[in-house]
């Protein structure tokens, strides 16, 4: 067949392991990653809080639970090889109260269908033997989730990728994708690159960049800011691991908890407040033709219909440092606000259906010689490995279970 040319969009940690898996497998073909930051992993990537997930909140059979399962393995494995930080600092999913004993039993059998390694319900006495500081009536466990820096990750996906012989274009950004009778045109700028195949892995632009390909209209994404507050030198040793709150099924985030980082620093956060432009990491970034797209949608003015209490309360938490502590206080009541300085933040790209639901499971989707990555919220990261078999399989026509 000879040399093909495969084109990927978006050089965060998705799309450099899809590159790096296209190398691995296909050696012949010519890799070309094109991106339009002047660096790889600048935006969901580089924010990332760095928690390498378990697979406990996933419904099973989704992509998620089998991709997740799948990526931490692998990761782990590529983490001790390359002598990344990988560390198995561990969970605790608490409950405050009685009522939120129900949502807890149904993530634990959710967690067992799973089969998350290791996973275990502790009881209050149990939950300070872990977390000293923490306070909860029931916890699960999850001793094999861990921490690692993701963009150092990415950064050694690029670095494999080169080193097979393909190549990371940076300050591209693509604007314009046409077919054509031999393939597919990628402009960027002034200078056109002729491509057999394409992988859209945009991220916070997918559907935009999926909509120069020819691809409906939805999902949508909207960007939701999630902020972080750092806790004190101080008092940083009083969190060992990861303390998570029970999460709310209606949505697709999972609470202000506490994370380690690799670093030793630890934080809190992060919420989620609709932002005002796709790269809106602060209050003030404002993007009119961002904001107008958001808008228009007709599934994001049913989903403010539905949430809007939801999203009042939330803004608030993010002008107020003491309403962001009240709620991580419940779970490690000794951190409160002044034990606390406003950290960075990241943008999620959070997909939309037309019809208002939060897209929540991967969405990955085959426009003939196109295949492109709709929705890959957290645990994208995590699960960037298998992503990346998950695709190339689709590629090669082995995979048929993609849109």
């Amino acid at each position: 067949m000879g040399e093909q040319v495969v084109a990927i969009v978006g050089a965060g940690i998705v799309g450099l392991a899809i590159g790096r898996e296209l190398a691995r497998r296909r050696p012949a073909d010519r890799i070309v990653v094109l991106e339009k930051e002047d660096r790889v992993a600048v935006h969901q990537t580089g924010h990332n809080s760095g928690v390498v997930h378990a697979g406990i909140y996933y419904p099973p059979g989704s992509l998620k639970a089998t991709l997740c399962a799948r990526g931490r393995s692998l990761l782990r494995d590529y983490c001790a090889e390359r002598e990344l930080p990988y560390d198995e600092c561990g969970k605790l999913v608490i409950a405050v109260d009685d009522e939120e004993m129900p949502r807890l039993e149904a993530l634990r059998a959710r967690a067992g269908t799973n089969a998350v390694p290791g996973l275990r319900r502790v009881d209050r006495a149990e939950i300070r033997e872990i977390e000293p500081f923490a306070e909860g009536i029931a916890a699960l466990y999850s001793p094999h989730t861990a921490i690692t820096d993701f963009r150092r990750v990415a950064e050694s996906f690029a670095t494999d990728l080169t080193e097979s012989g393909g190549e990371v274009r940076l300050s591209c950004a693509v604007d314009r994708i046409s077919p054509t009778a031999a393939g597919i045109e990628l402009a960027t700028g002034e200078e056109v690159l002729r491509a057999d195949r394409v992988v859209i892995c945009a991220g916070l632009h997918a559907d935009t960049v999926a909509g120069l390909a020819g691809a409906e209209a939805g999902p949508r994404i909207v960007p939701f800011r999630g902020e972080y507050m750092n806790v004190v030198a101080a008092k940083a040793d009083m969190v060992r691991g990861l303390v998570y709150p029970v999460p709310d099924p209606r949505y697709p985030f999972l609470g202000v908890h506490f994370t380690r980082r690799v670093s030793g620093t630890v934080e809190v956060g992060p919420n989620a407040v609709l932002a005002f432009a796709r790269e809106g990491y602060r209050r003030g970034d404002f993007s009119l033709r961002d904001l107008a797209d958001t808008v228009r949608w007709p599934g994001f003015r049913r989903m403010a219909r539905q949430h809007w209490r939801t999203g009042i309360e939330e803004m608030y938490g993010s002008l107020s440092v003491a309403a962001y502590m009240r709620r991580a206080q419940r779970y490690i009541p000794e951190i409160g606000a002044t034990d606390v300085v406003r950290g960075g933040s990241g943008v999620r790209a959070q997909a939309l259906d037309a019809d208002g639901a939060l897209v929540d499971d991967f969405r990955i989707d085959r426009l003939g010689r196109v295949t492109a990555v709709r929705n890959a919220p957290s645990p994208a990261a995590t699960s960037s490995l298998a992503i990346a078999e998950y695709v190339v399989d689709v590629i090669e026509g082995e995979n048929t279970t993609a849109r």
